[in-house]
């Protein structure tokens, strides 16, 4: 017999671990971008079989952290580049539902195409809000893209934020699809109502 999962219990439960990881993350100032909500994207995509209900978990553990963050340390919100994380969001998720195969290979890599597909997708989001806010003027694109080359920053600023998401991702998305399968099977998705 097949172990069930509530939908709406399992969605909630997942959201809530993102917004913790966020949270804790930012209380603890453990590592820049270290938070469960990248592995999150690509398990949602690839485990939960109603897409609709897999956009919206990381997207809510995204908006209700940021409404934490914004709170609590007024740091929640920021420029327009902030759309684009989001987007960065929902392309993992799109990455995970084309996951054929649940195996530990192709998590792996999965989870490194999640973490380069937010690098390039929030690195543009923040030279298309640098053509508006005007912080840094004649900021070009490929200029953006180098200055956030991991390892190549003398300050490690670059480097501690890509690090912190491919560490961050790869841990939470063995850890989440691990669990998942030793309590479900690997055979079975979540089901959600339509």
């Amino acid at each position: 017999m097949k172990k069930q999962i509530n939908p709406t219990f399992f969605a909630v439960l997942l959201i809530a671990l993102g917004v913790l990881s966020r949270i804790i993350n930012n209380e603890a100032h453990f590592w820049l971008n270290f938070s469960m909500i990248g592995g999150l994207s690509l398990f949602a995509g690839a485990i939960i079989r109603n897409k609709y209900i897999a956009f919206l978990v990381p997207l809510f553990s995204f908006l209700l952290s940021d409404i934490y963050l914004q709170i609590a340390f007024g740091n929640g919100f920021y420029d327009l580049s902030q759309y684009f994380t989001y987007g960065a969001m929902v392309l993992v998720v799109l990455l995970g539902a084309q996951m054929k195969n649940t195996k530990a290979l192709n998590v792996l890599g999965y989870s490194i195409g999640g973490t380069l597909i937010f690098w390039l997708v929030s690195n543009f989001g923040v030279w298309f809000s640098n053509l508006f806010t005007h912080l840094e003027p004649g900021l070009t694109l490929a200029a953006t893209y180098i200055r956030a080359i991991p390892f190549l920053q003398g300050n490690g600023f670059a480097t501690e934020l890509f690090l912190g998401s491919l560490f961050s991702d790869l841990l939470f998305s063995s850890l989440l699809f691990a669990a998942y399968f030793l309590w479900v099977g690997k055979s079975v998705r979540i089901r959600t109502a339509a």
